[in-house]
């Protein structure tokens, strides 16, 4: 049996970072991936995929250009799948590439096999011939991610209805889609198909999306989907899903609708990937989602020894954080010290358009009881947005009327998620009202848009 220093399950961002940073310190390491490549979900079916996928169809469509072109402007009038997954395919081995070049690098040894534990301190892993290898380890990182949630009333087929995995294989464009769930996943993909003139039907069983962002922005938000001709069919949830003999695809409502389209999208709800991990051997168990509770600031699980980062841990599933989970985690595992892991954190949807946001909602900080002025700008206000041809999108920064420091920060619109990252520095740095009124911004640019807002709150807060 070999023994290594620091294993870790899962080569997803929380488990690459991870084991890149013990490589760092020096440790031996030795990373498991159950797929056909390193990546993980981020790299194979979730952030790079979708991402890849919204900016080929934007780019394919001409969405950016109809501002001024009208609805009807397109780049290429006959899209199909193939052109979004020629892209796709490029992105997706770059990726890998990298990936592949990092562990390379820093002398990390990569398994392809699946995993499971055999006590706290060793695990087993079935290779790709079948074979088995047994490993000991001081430390284990548990970095599986998630898989779709497949309920047993959807007739999962990736022809017609798909969950948030399969729907990268589809083999041609539908004229109509309907996308049952209005979290990050499902808003996301509904709005990328909506941007290719689909026909979309957006279907949440709760009243409301996406509780977590300011509301104000969800407003502005819902009304650019409406105005685009998306359906939202809120307030009721799907009970039956059947294919028809017309080559359609039938949802039944609770409440009585049905509707009709020719290709389905499940996507409400991911599981923690962790039912072939044979948990009970170490001591662990996981929730009915399949995710493994942790410390938050070590990432250390309740089995000494063990820790787990990423998208299995739970909110906010963020590749981003679940990066700088892994790197604390490993730093833990390992006896070096590791700074807390921030506050506050920018939460990005690539929606079409993009929504962004950092800090406390208007609604968090009336439930504070904070004294505070907000402050707003309209793309359309900056000349940058008038050179791109923005008719929407929204900049809204919330301060504290006692000590003037930002609170919150959050924008909807193009470019929403390299835009947050100015918001997230003078939030995190303590910064005022001040630092927007008395900087200059790079003219035109839309980052213009936080002097505007900031000027906005300035004018109604009391003067000191």
């Amino acid at each position: 049996m070999e023994h290594y220093n620091f294993i870790v399950i899962g080569s997803g961002p929380a488990g690459r970072r991870a084991a890149i940073q013990a490589a760092k310190l020096g440790k031996k390491v030795l990373v498991v991936e159950r797929g056909c490549r390193v990546g993980g979900v981020s790299v194979h079916t979730g952030t790079i995929p979708s991402k890849t996928l919204r900016e080929t169809a934007l780019n394919l469509s001409g969405w950016r250009e109809r501002g001024f072109y009208g609805r009807s402007y397109r780049v290429k009038q006959d899209l199909t799948a193939q052109d979004l997954r020629a892209r796709l395919d490029m992105t997706l081995n770059h990726e890998i590439e990298v990936l592949e070049h990092q562990f390379a690098r820093n002398q990390v040894t990569t398994l392809r096999g699946d995993a499971r534990f055999k006590d706290r301190n060793t695990i087993e892993v079935e290779g790709e011939q079948g074979e088995s290898f047994e490993f000991s380890a001081d430390s284990i990182l548990l970095a599986v991610g998630t898989v779709p949630f497949r309920p047993d009333y959807v007739p999962f087929d990736d022809k017609q209805i798909f969950d948030s995995d399969g729907i990268l294989t589809l083999d041609h464009l539908p004229r109509s889609l309907t996308v049952i769930g209005a979290g990050v996943i499902g808003i996301e993909y509904a709005t990328i198909f909506s941007s290719l003139d689909v026909h979309v039907t957006l279907i949440e069983p709760r009243e409301t999306m996406l509780d977590f962002i300011d509301q104000e922005l969800i407003g502005d938000f819902t009304h650019q989907l409406k105005d685009r001709g998306m359906v939202l069919r809120f307030g009721k949830k799907a009970e039956k899903i059947s294919k028809l003999d017309n080559g359609m695809c039938e949802i039944q409502m609770e409440g009585g609708r049905h509707i009709r389209s020719e290709m389905v999208l499940f996507a409400a709800g991911r599981m923690g990937a962790t039912s072939s991990l044979n948990l009970e051997a170490c001591g662990l168990e996981s929730d009915a989602r399949g995710r493994i509770r942790v410390d938050p600031t070590t990432f250390a699980t309740d089995v000494p020894g063990i820790y787990a980062a990423g998208d299995v841990i739970g909110f906010p599933s963020l590749a981003s954080t679940s990066m700088e989970q892994g790197r604390i985690a490993a730093c833990h595992a390992l006896g070096m010290r590791a700074h807390e892991p921030p506050k506050f954190f920018p939460y990005g949807i690539y929606s079409v358009p993009e929504i962004s946001t950092v800090g406390m909602t208007e609604e968090e900080v009336m439930e504070r009881g904070i004294a505070y002025e907000c402050g707003v700008a309209r793309f359309r206000e900056t000349s940058r947005g008038h050179i791109m041809g923005l008719n929407t999108g929204m900049l809204k920064m919330i301060f504290s009327l006692k000590t003037r420091r930002l609170l919150g920060c959050h924008i909807v619109g193009e470019g929403a998620t390299e835009l947050i990252h100015i918001g997230q520095a003078v939030l995190n740095l303590k910064g005022t009202l001040e630092y927007f009124v008395e900087n200059t911004f790079n003219y035109p640019t839309l980052a213009e848009a936080y002097k505007i807002a900031a000027l906005d709150a300035w004018n109604r807060m009391p003067v000191e």
